[in-house]
């Protein structure tokens, strides 16, 4: 008895960490401000399909509206109640998005803005998504309800009550941020109201969280939120699960507290992951991708089961965050595909795609002046992600994820899931090859010369379709064909010039 019952508390303490998604499903997207209704019909058409296992979604609950042209994106993260209603849509709708995307095994994760509330100076009255009432100089938010008692304006210790140093732990964990009320979340009743809001999304169907600004809330307030929270909808999820936790916390080094402060309540997003991977990526600072034979916990990464990845996010891809002038993004297309789908064929981590929107960047002196700009929309309502002939987004949106070289590479990572890292190659530069196990195999050349080698691949005989120039269909190649002899080797040449410079085949590629 004894021994279940450690083993039952072992099954609890790891359950966070787990993903949630459905057996053979790698990877999750953030479809960062789309409408609920069109997340529904891209589970149904396109993620279930290729491989998706998640969503992260945009914050679902009231926030206040800005009036401007465009609606900043930001808007969303500063909330009035916990009421299912913004411009994404409504709670019916939200309850629709959820059914239907765990229906085809596609899981919702819910970004949760729990840190704080509005700003300050966001005024009072009823413009919010919702029409709630607020008084942001009173700390009056009655659709919760939250008074000036749930506030942390005595804790902090600031002269200006906001974060003045962000390197000093108690200031940035107990004065506003950026000027946002900061809830007091050490007192049990603002705890439980938050708990209640993420309660209702897990009944609803939902199968975790990504908690913003957890850098700036105490490891043990999220866990005594965590600790209230529902097991999940049992219409979906086996009994007892769990939801997935992934916390923003931005560490690059420096500070005085750290991302293991957080590891006891779940997996921590791994910012340097995308900052060092871009540096190799451009070359900058003598970096090679030759470098990357140890990448990981061998970089001063945190443990791999720890760790939620990504190569950008939807502030860093905007200059925000984290990360600065390295990370890769949609704008450097050639050099982000290489990146994700370094990515998304390295064991390490578990991986989110980023899937944006266009802005008109203008940049005055280095920075972009329109990094605020919320996405493709009629006077404040977000459009419709159209799709086109060939596949792509319209009406605005870019959809990286629909990109072949990015889905491909999805499939790619269900393909190899559990095998080991095996048969690394490089030239001491640029060029590099690694496998996983007998399943896959992916080369890339970074290089400014064209590269041919033969290398150990670790996989069966056959001709292979190489799933980053096209794709197999119905037992056919529309892609560059790679021949693997009984030996396991191959003939791998990749132009320095060729649009896409990497190649990548599968046990599920072979035709």
């Amino acid at each position: 008895m004894k021994y279940f019952l450690l083993l039952s508390v072992i099954g609890l303490c790891w359950a966070q960490y787990s993903p949630n998604t459905q057996q053979g499903r790698t990877s999750i997207v953030h479809l960062f401000e789309w409408r609920w209704a069109d997340i529904a019909k891209e589970c149904e058409r396109y993620l279930a399909p290729h491989g998706f296992g998640g969503v992260q979604i945009s914050p679902p609950n009231e926030n206040i509206v800005i009036n401007s042209p465009y609606r900043p994106w930001w808007e969303r993260y500063q909330p009035i109640s916990y009421k299912i209603c913004t411009r994404s849509g409504n709670e019916d709708e939200f309850r629709d998005m959820v059914t239907r995307c765990n229906n085809v095994g596609v899981r919702i994760y819910v970004d949760a803005v729990i840190n704080h509330m509005c700003g300050e100076g966001a005024g009072s009255g009823t413009g919010s998504t919702c029409g709630s009432y607020f008084n942001a100089q009173n700390r009056e938010f009655p659709a919760v309800p939250y008074s000036g008692w749930d506030f942390n304006d005595g804790k902090c210790k600031s002269g200006s009550g906001g974060i003045e140093n962000y390197r000093d732990a108690a200031q940035a964990k107990d004065c506003r941020l950026v000027g946002l009320l900061d809830l007091a979340l050490g007192k049990d009743y603002v705890r439980s109201k938050i708990a209640d809001y993420m309660n209702h999304l897990i009944d609803i169907g939902v199968a975790g969280f990504r908690l913003d600004a957890s850098k700036h809330m105490w490891p043990g307030d999220i866990k005594a939120i965590v600790d209230k929270l529902h097991n999940l909808n049992i219409s979906w999820f086996p009994e007892g699960s769990r939801p997935f936790i992934y916390q923003e916390v931005i560490d690059l080094g420096g500070d005085e507290f750290t991302t293991s402060e957080y590891f006891g309540t779940g997996r921590v997003t791994e910012f340097k992951y995308g900052t060092k991977l871009g540096t190799v990526i451009r070359k900058w600072n003598g970096e090679k991708m030759a470098y990357l034979k140890n990448w990981g916990k061998g970089w001063g990464f945190i443990p791999s089961d720890r760790a939620l990845v990504f190569i950008d996010n939807h502030d860093n891809q905007r200059g925000h965050g984290a990360g600065g002038a390295s990370i890769l993004t949609f704008w450097d297309a050639r050099l982000y595909k290489m990146a994700v789908g370094f990515m998304l064929a390295h064991p390490y981590g578990f991986p989110r795609v980023m899937s944006s929107y266009h802005w008109p960047r203008y940049f005055e002196n280095g920075k972009d002046v329109n990094d605020w700009i919320g996405p493709p929309n009629n006077n404040g309502i977000i459009k419709e992600v159209t799709i086109n002939e060939d596949t792509t987004c319209g009406n605005g949106w870019v959809c990286e994820h629909r990109w072949r070289q990015i889905r491909n590479m999805v499939i790619f990572r269900n393909v190899v899931d559990g095998q080991p890292f095996t048969n690394w190659w490089d030239n001491g530069s640029n060029q590099v090859a690694f496998g996983r196990g007998n399943r896959g195999f992916i080369v890339f050349n970074n290089d400014d010369w064209s590269m041919s080698s033969t290398l150990q691949t670790g996989l069966p005989a056959g001709t292979y379709c190489d799933v980053i120039s096209g794709d197999k269909v119905h037992g056919n190649c529309t892609g560059i064909e790679i021949s693997v002899s009984d030996d396991g080797n191959a003939q791998f040449s990749i132009s320095n010039s060729a649009e896409d410079p990497f190649i990548a085949i599968h046990a599920e590629s072979r035709l």
